[in-house]
């Protein structure tokens, strides 16, 4: 038997948000201590990883292992269906995952399970250089900022400053944060506005975005709740071409 009880639909809903704009299905597994995926875009540029544990439900059961296989935007559909105070239970049946919203009305929809032959993949184990914490709402700002001139945008970090820029055609946009953590190197990589964009989809999951990076690695975007009970992490690969 597996259920879950959710208070809050925002939290699902902004998950499901940014993954299904990398990845068109996922598997979801589910054990006693909570629920988690892995998952990797066709195209092998981003890596997203949830992780909700029991705790962070209101009830949680799962007698045993599951799996379950879902198209995203199907998930996605439904739950922006959601109202804010609505409650969202969780629960499978017969090859359906079943999601009831409680609130003004009881309204339940069954989406249909589907098969996925690839296992769920493995970060890569990656050693950065530099990690800093920056405000999320700075660094979605940031991304919209050099959306005005460019679809790439380079992260920079040295000792004191986390820096976004971008050169385009027909101007620049340089963006600088004091970050003050401690950081004795510095580290630079160019990346697809387009993939931060759909990572930052996530914006309410966590006022704080964990950010490790190094010269053209991979970004490494972690989101963690305050509680500790739920993280949202990408790992976004570098555009290694030389900038203009």
């Amino acid at each position: 038997m597996f259920k879950a009880e959710l208070s809050d639909p925002n939290i699902l809903k902004t998950s499901f948000d940014a993954i299904s704009s990398i990845v068109d299905e996922v598997q979801i597994q589910t054990d006693s201590e909570g629920i988690r995926l892995d998952a990797l875009d066709r195209s092998h540029i981003t890596f997203v990883h949830l992780e909700l544990n029991a705790g962070l439900f209101d009830e949680y059961v799962c007698d045993e292992p599951e799996k379950i296989n879902i198209d995203t935007d199907e998930l996605v559909k439904v739950l922006k269906r959601s109202k804010s105070d609505d409650r969202v239970i969780m629960s499978l049946s017969e090859g359906n995952l079943i999601i009831t919203f409680e609130g003004e009305a009881k309204r339940t929809f069954k989406i249909r399970l589907i098969d996925i032959e690839n296992e769920s993949p493995s970060p890569p184990e990656l050693d950065h250089p530099t990690k800093l914490e920056i405000p999320f709402a700075l660094l979605k700002d940031s991304i919209a900022d050099i959306d005005i001139f460019s679809d790439k945008i380079a992260l920079m970090v040295d000792k004191e400053y986390f820096k976004a820029s971008a050169e385009g055609e027909f101007g620049d946009a340089n963006i600088e944060y004091l970050h003050g953590e401690k950081i004795d190197s510095e580290a630079k990589s160019v990346f697809s506005l387009e993939k931060i964009r759909e990572m930052l989809k996530a914006d309410k999951f966590s006022d704080i975005a964990t950010i490790k990076l190094g010269d053209d690695m991979p970004l490494d975007l972690k989101l963690k709740m305050v509680s500790d009970e739920g993280e949202l992490s990408f790992l976004l690969a570098p555009r290694i071409e030389a900038e203009e």
